[in-house]
């Protein structure tokens, strides 16, 4: 992707990729880039989160992408989580759907304008900085990439117990995993959807800080 998006909400084609690259991330970030394609917009941006923001009060780089949710994307989209957090060096990163990430943003609390709690059942998720490691993910998604310290630290994989999990799952180049929830985009309306999405929060009580003290 080689353009930027103006204030406007424009894409403006950059001369010098590199070196506006370079000149955002001296603050440790990478500025939104995007393909110029209006009718099929698909971005990428790269932000800093404090230490005190952070698990583990360590500073982290953020990479977040937002592509059109149709069938060439749902295709790809294990191969683009793989190249991508490969690609960072992350320790854990996921795919998932609009609503999904709705709900995610739900399960993180407390919050106050949440007295019941999260929705349809799922656990509640600490704040990031209420998280001991940045190497455990903060929630999960449709697909998910969990890196060799992050697969160590949650207990990924066991055999005996990972059959399902690891039917839909394939190791990286890095010694990492990529594992998919479902065979199809996770949709919560969907009762197997949900279920299955219970049972892998329910497989790994360390995502989201929920084993910790």
């Amino acid at each position: 992707m080689a353009w930027r998006l103006s204030k406007a909400g424009r894409p403006i084609a950059l001369a010098d990729r590199a070196a506006w690259l370079a000149e955002t991330a001296a603050a440790g970030e990478f500025g939104l880039l995007c393909n110029g394609n209006e009718s099929y917009p698909i971005t990428m941006s790269g932000y800093f989160e404090s230490a005190i923001s952070s698990p583990g009060g360590e500073p982290l780089l953020m990479a977040h992408a937002q592509l059109p949710q149709d069938a060439p994307v749902v295709a790809a989209a294990v191969d683009m989580l793989e190249n991508v957090a490969e690609g960072v060096r992350a320790r854990w990163g996921t795919v998932a759907p609009g609503p999904v990430r709705q709900v995610i943003a739900a399960q993180v609390g407390p919050k106050s304008g949440n007295p019941d709690g999260p929705p349809l059942g799922l656990p509640m998720l600490k704040l990031p900085w209420n998280i001991r490691s940045p190497k455990v993910p903060r929630y999960l998604g449709w697909i998910n990439y969990w890196s060799v310290a992050t697969a160590e630290a949650i207990g990924f994989p066991d055999p005996s117990r990972d059959a399902e999990l690891l039917s839909r799952a394939r190791r990286t180049a890095s010694g990492g995993w990529v594992v998919s929830l479902t065979a199809t985009p996770l949709d919560l309306d969907k009762p197997e959807h949900l279920e299955a999405l219970k049972r892998a929060y329910e497989r790994f009580p360390e995502i989201g800080g929920r084993s910790e003290v």
